[in-house]
């Protein structure tokens, strides 16, 4: 008896840790689960650690079937290869980095004749920790020329922009104490007027952002409709407003697969524009990236130069030490795909998007927003007459079965308007948008069939991510 008391207790002690990676190990001497909220007592071994933290990551979605994320989930070994090599390298440390430092300086020049820079040589940028941080740059540059040029110290700065942009503008002008004056959308509008836009502005507006590929359901804000009525606004009133780009999607869409499309430096107001590389720059996250026009732009006041690092170099980013792996795979991937890959893979995702929108569509009980004809992205809502569910139905139900599908209602003034919002990315392959329609088709019946909608708060999202 005494001695199975004894084995009792050994098994109470040891159940909460498979053996064979834990209690077994003789330098840790592992009989139980280490705590979750303070540091263990001593070392565990890297087999041990590596399994625990691996074992917890298990229950993590899956990143391939996360439909809500514009985030890059794919790339190839290649690059992962070269990531694993330059993840020690510090990218402020540009000197003692120095061909790092080169390749951040040739994807500037890249993208600088990308999006036809009126010469891609004095063009100025700099790559970032993604659309976020970028955004903020370019906003503290607009709010910086404004203040150049005002004479009135009371007088409190604006920016202009559509009521779907990204939070990161809403954080940009509470953190830099600018005040944020948004266009609403109105009926089927469901991204900024040009015209109510220009109404807008006064001697006060640092800039008006206008969003290549709105998060909400992927359209293009038409950005040359925007400078021309901001040209109008300067003949009438004098106000010279410049426009930032928001393209963290669409200006590695647009350049591709819409030539013809003009809404980068080609328009001589747009100051400035950002993208996120690790969205359909296809790079891994998180890697952003900032460009001005010319070095006007850019007041040279906001460019620090660093020198205790062994050399004057200058930066510009709200970040300071941060891996240089990404950067290292962004030029990998310019150079690996080139123009005519970029389009080749950009046209396979927009083709599968719509592809998937038109047979979304067929089931007959949704109605389609948009149809991945801009963005590969598309959002739809429920048709007329579809009463027992909604779209938070449809998204609870796809989760059961591995999909990360954002449902979200609409911002002001569409708040009625609730929406299922489908991103297709590199590696969503036609097999998986099968597989996707399938389990949808499947669905149904049993959505059907219910009395009601679920009840929901419904005016929190689903997994959204912008």
């Amino acid at each position: 008896m005494p001695l199975h008391k004894g084995v009792a207790k050994a098994d109470e002690r040891s159940r909460s840790v498979n053996p064979f990676y834990g209690e077994t190990d003789p330098v840790s001497g592992m009989t139980e689960a280490p705590p979750k909220h303070r540091l263990p007592d001593g070392p565990t071994p890297p087999s041990t650690a590596y399994q625990l933290v691996h074992d917890e990551l298990m229950l993590d979605g899956n990143s391939r079937l996360n439909l809500a994320t514009f985030v890059t989930t794919w790339m190839e070994p290649q690059a992962g290869l070269l990531m694993a090599e330059c993840r020690d390298k510090n990218m402020i440390d540009k000197d003692e980095y120095p061909r790092t430092a080169e390749l951040e300086r040739r994807c500037v020049a890249m993208l600088a004749d990308l999006w036809n820079a009126p010469d891609p040589s004095a063009a100025v940028g700099c790559s970032t920790t993604g659309s976020s941080e970028a955004c903020m740059l370019a906003g503290m540059a607009l709010k910086r020329r404004w203040s150049r040029r005002t004479t009135d110290p009371a007088a409190r700065p604006n920016l202009v922009m559509g009521v779907n942009v990204q939070v990161c503008w809403e954080k940009f002008c509470n953190f830099w104490e600018v005040e944020a004056r948004l266009v609403p959308m109105e009926g089927e509008r469901f991204h900024l007027d040009p015209q109510a836009a220009a109404d807008l502005c006064d001697e006060n507006t640092i800039g008006v952002v206008g969003i290549l590929g709105s998060t909400f359901d992927g359209s293009y804000e038409p950005i040359a409709e925007l400078c021309a009525a901001l040209d109008a606004l300067q003949e009438r009133t004098g106000l010279d407003v410049p426009v930032h780009v928001d393209g963290a999607s669409g200006a590695m869409i647009a350049p591709f697969l819409d030539e013809d499309l003009v809404w980068d430096f080609r328009l001589a107001r747009v100051a400035s524009i950002n993208t996120s590389g690790h969205k359909y720059g296809l790079v891994y996250p998180g890697v952003g990236w900032a460009l001005w026009r010319d070095k006007d732009a850019l007041p040279e006041e906001l460019v620090f130069r660093v020198n205790y690092l062994g050399g004057d170099m200058p930066t510009f980013a709200l970040n300071f030490s941060r891996p240089g792996a990404q950067v290292v795979a962004q030029y990998y991937t310019f150079l690996r795909l080139g123009r005519s890959g970029y389009q080749a893979v950009q046209r396979s995702t927009r083709d599968i998007a719509r592809d998937l929108a038109d047979r979304v569509e067929a089931l007959g009980d949704f109605r389609l927003l948009t149809r991945g004809d801009q963005l590969p992205v598309f959002a739809f809502t429920t048709a007329p007459g579809v009463e027992s569910y909604d779209v938070f139905d449809v998204s609870r139900r796809l989760r059961e079965h591995g999909w990360l599908v954002p449902a979200y209602t609409f911002p002001p003034n569409r708040e009625d308007l609730s929406v299922v919002r489908i991103v297709c990315r590199n590696g969503f392959s036609s097999d998986l948008a099968d597989l996707f329609v399938d389990d949808l088709t499947r669905l149904l019946p049993e959505l059907r069939r219910q009395p009601h909608p679920q009840t929901r708060d419904k005016g929190a999202a689903t997994g959204f991510h912008h």
